[in-house]
């Protein structure tokens, strides 16, 4: 009998979620945005979706063609300089990554990136780390980096420069951001836009 975890690997919890409400489909054009191995990718295969997967790390592209994803659809790249056309996708996800940004600079440039791919009337769904509810519990490392009160050190975003990323996306929040907090050692919020078409 197969599992939950055979059908959806280690797939995010709100990811998962905007599986249900039908907005993300095996038959989008999906582009994962910082992939890692893949986990939030193998219901979509399953169903005979071919999402594309991108990720800085030739080890983790090798695990993906391990996988089964050939070279078009899983390929070693930046999140901000994507080696895909103008809207080529419904879909992109960028899970757990764009809180690795350097400076203001270099998460501007990503979101910039991830909204060029994304075809007009497309969804973007990213998890980030935020400094929603902890902020007396942060420590300023300068240029929106922060040591959190689990020791690693993270690029935060707040709900204005959240509202304002969703606006050079071109789009509109789908749901109103959500937060958790997860004892308050880390916020994470779930950014979900629709690019206006």
């Amino acid at each position: 009998m197969q599992t939950l975890r055979d059908q959806f690997g280690d797939i995010d919890v709100y990811l998962f979620d905007q599986l249900l409400k039908g907005r993300i489909t095996p038959q989008d054009r999906i582009l994962d945005a910082g992939s890692g191995g893949g986990r939030n990718l193998v219901w979509l295969r399953a169903q005979g979706g071919r999402p594309h997967a991108v990720d800085p790390d030739p080890a983790r592209i090798e695990d993906l063609r391990a996988q089964g994803f050939d070279a078009e659809h899983a390929q070693v790249a930046e999140v901000d300089d994507l080696p895909f056309d103008e809207g080529a996708f419904d879909v992109v996800l960028c899970n757990a990554v764009l809180h690795f940004a350097r400076d203001t600079a270099h998460f501007d440039a990503m979101v910039r990136e991830l909204g060029r791919v994304l075809a007009p009337g497309g969804l973007f769904f990213a998890r980030l780390a935020s400094s929603i509810g902890i902020e007396q519990r942060i420590e300023p490392l300068g240029d929106r980096r922060f040591r959190l009160p689990d020791g690693s050190d993270r690029f935060l975003v707040d709900e204005r420069m959240l509202l304002a990323a969703t606006e050079t996306l071109g789009g509109s929040l789908v749901d109103p951001l959500k937060t958790t907090n997860v004892q308050n050692l880390r916020c994470m919020t779930t950014w979900v836009v629709r690019k206006h078409g």
